[in-house]
């Protein structure tokens, strides 16, 4: 089973992500910031990353750029943002990010670009 990390300090965010990816049949844990998410990916590995841009103690762009210097099997990131700037895209992807996304994610956009970064088929 695929192993799925959330990233986002609003809870309900990282509720409403979790209950569309279980559905779907993923392991899922979660992260309230980047520090956490870090420990826990340094612990064991994740198969993906679902990343919010502003949270407390280390926003996405800083555990992303931390994750990717890390030697450990590096696993695709999506980061989710109420940022639309085609800036922020540029910073996201500089980071470490391999896709994009606005909140709010509609669930089948959201599964969609999960099935891609993780090389699934759909069915």
């Amino acid at each position: 089973m695929k192993r799925i990390l959330i990233v986002d300090d609003a809870a309900t965010v990282r509720m409403y992500h979790r209950n569309i990816l279980e559905t779907a049949g993923y392991a899922v844990d979660e992260a309230v910031n980047g520090i956490e998410a870090l420990e826990k990916s340094l612990q064991e590995p994740f198969d993906l990353y679902v990343v919010d841009v502003n949270m407390p103690k280390l926003d996405g762009y800083g555990f992303l750029r931390e994750l990717r210097s890390q030697d450990i099997l590096q696993a695709p990131a999506i980061m989710v943002s109420t940022e639309a700037e085609s800036n922020d895209h540029k910073q996201a992807y500089a980071a470490g990010a391999n896709d994009y996304l606005i909140k709010p994610v509609k669930p089948e956009q959201l599964l969609i670009h999960v099935k891609l970064l993780i090389g699934e088929t759909f069915t």
